[in-house]
């Protein structure tokens, strides 16, 4: 299907058994539960959200071809590209073309978190490899540049003018001065590069800067709600913006507090809490959550008037 890069675009996450396999029924549940929300404009797979960093190649095949076999007629699906070089991610974007995805969210290489902001011709490589493998459109994922994977301002207009297949950011800075400055500029440029916050801790704040659209693993959990908030913001709405903001308020607190790592363990959990899953298993070295944080999430939930 046509991949737009705007609107609402939740990343899903993957349900395992027992034995950390993956529970292919129970992740096409839920897929298909998200894949349901009215007004979603693509779902992400393979993203951080489903613990990427613990799949294999063949299992990345194999969920996106469940997905696809899933909700593909329904919505685009945007599959990530996981991978610390870039000759494994060329292969991860030709599964992904093969398959039918319809657009790829590049990661950037763990290899060049030791300075590799210092050498803007490696980041251009690397993507200049993806696109010439594949003809769909790619989205650059942007670190915070405190994790030595954030693209410099300068090298990611680069990419855009030397890889017109970039037709997106998913803009994680965490800065907002620099994410004004993003969409300001990206979203100006002759060839328009469109900026998709991923900001879930801050997103009314963010979408008061009229990204054009956003993607984010909060969207496992509450799709309604961030539709609701992004469309009341891009009508000038805020009456209505605040409402639904102050029941998206108490998850983002729960989802994003330290560690960082555990907010998608959190939104398992919360899924079950919500009768949506029936276990939230994680792959270790991620561990099950304890009991009293258990707690603070339903707590969370029942301040969202979430129904559990």
């Amino acid at each position: 299907m046509e991949f737009k890069a705007e609107g609402v675009i939740p990343a899903t996450l993957v349900a395992f058994e027992t034995d950390f396999e993956i529970d292919i029924a129970a992740s096409r549940k839920h897929l298909r539960d998200v894949a349901d929300v009215v007004g979603l404009s693509a779902i992400t797979v393979n993203g951080h959200a489903s613990e990427i960093h613990a799949f294999s190649f063949a299992e990345q095949q194999q969920l996106l071809a469940e997905s696809l076999d899933e909700v593909g007629d329904a919505l685009p699906l945007v599959n990530g590209v996981y991978a610390d070089g870039s000759y494994a991610a060329v292969a991860v974007a030709k599964m992904a073309a093969s398959e039918g995805a319809a657009a790829l969210l590049v990661f950037p290489p763990n290899s060049m978190s030791m300075g590799g902001q210092l050498r803007p011709d490696m980041a251009i490589a690397h993507f200049k490899m993806i696109a010439d493998a594949t003809d769909l459109p790619l989205i650059l994922f942007q670190y915070p540049a405190s994790t030595g994977l954030g693209y410099p301002f300068e090298t990611m207009l680069q990419i855009f003018a030397e890889v017109p297949s970039v037709v997106a950011i998913k803009d994680w800075c965490n800065d907002p001065m620099l994410h004004e400055r993003h969409i300001k500029t990206f979203q100006s440029l002759p060839r328009k590069v469109n900026v998709l916050s991923t900001h879930s801790s801050w997103l009314m704040a963010s979408l008061s800067m009229k990204p054009a659209g956003l993607l984010s693993g909060a969207g496992s959990v509450i799709a309604d709600l961030q539709v609701d908030l992004f469309n009341a913001m891009q009508r000038d709405d805020l009456a209505t913006a605040r409402v639904v903001n102050d029941r998206i308020y108490p998850l983002a607190q729960a989802f994003y507090r330290a560690p960082f790592l555990d907010m998608h363990n959190r939104m398992k959990e919360c899924l079950v809490l919500l009768g949506r899953l029936d276990q939230a298993i994680v792959r270790p070295p991620l561990q099950k959550l304890a009991a009293d944080e258990i707690a603070k999430l339903k707590q969370a939930l029942v301040a969202a008037s979430l129904q559990i």
